[in-house]
C-alpha cells in the first residue's frame, strides 16, 4: 500500500498547525481529538474521542478519551469521499458551520469539529491519510 504520509508534516505543508488547536494531538503519525458523531440508528449528536490510525488504517472512535470504550471503527478503504457541507443536516446538527461528512460503502458519518481549525486539520488528515493508502 506505499509508504504512509508524515501526518504532521503533511498538515504544516497545508498550513495547519496542529499543536496550537486545543484538544488535538498528534503522535506517531496519528491524529486524536473529539469530534461531535451523529448516530447511526436514533440521530443523536454525542461527544466521541476519535484516533485516525495509519497504522491499523483506521479511523476508531471511543466513548472516552481514555480510549477504554470502542463504539466503532471505520476502515480507510472504506471511506469513499469526505465533505464539506454544512446545509446537509443544517437542521439538526449542533453547529452546522463546523460540520462534515465521511461517506463510506454502508453509512454517512456526520461529525462536527470543536472549532473550524479543527474541521480543517481533521478533514484535511482523513484525505491525506486515506488517499495514501489507496482509497479513494
Amino acid at each position: 500500500f506505499g509508504v504512509q504520509p508524515d501526518l504532521l508534516c503533511a498538515l504544516r505543508a497545508r498550513g495547519h498547525r496542529p499543536e496550537a488547536v486545543g484538544g488535538l494531538r498528534i503522535l506517531g503519525g496519528s491524529l486524536r481529538g473529539p469530534l461531535t458523531k451523529m448516530g447511526g440508528r436514533i440521530k443523536t449528536w454525542r461527544r466521541r474521542w476519535f484516533h485516525l490510525d495509519p497504522q491499523r488504517r483506521v479511523l476508531a472512535y471511543y466513548g472516552d478519551q481514555a480510549q477504554t470504550k470502542l463504539k466503532g471503527v471505520i476502515y480507510f478503504q472504506a471511506i469513499e469521499e469526505v465533505w464539506y457541507d454544512p446545509g446537509r443536516v443544517a437542521g439538526k446538527s449542533p453547529n452546522p458551520r463546523l460540520t462534515f461528512c465521511l461517506k463510506t460503502y454502508e453509512r454517512l458519518f456526520w461529525l462536527v469539529a470543536p472549532s473550524a481549525e479543527a474541521l480543517r486539520i481533521w478533514m484535511d488528515a482523513v484525505l491525506t491519510l486515506t488517499r495514501g493508502s489507496g482509497a479513494f
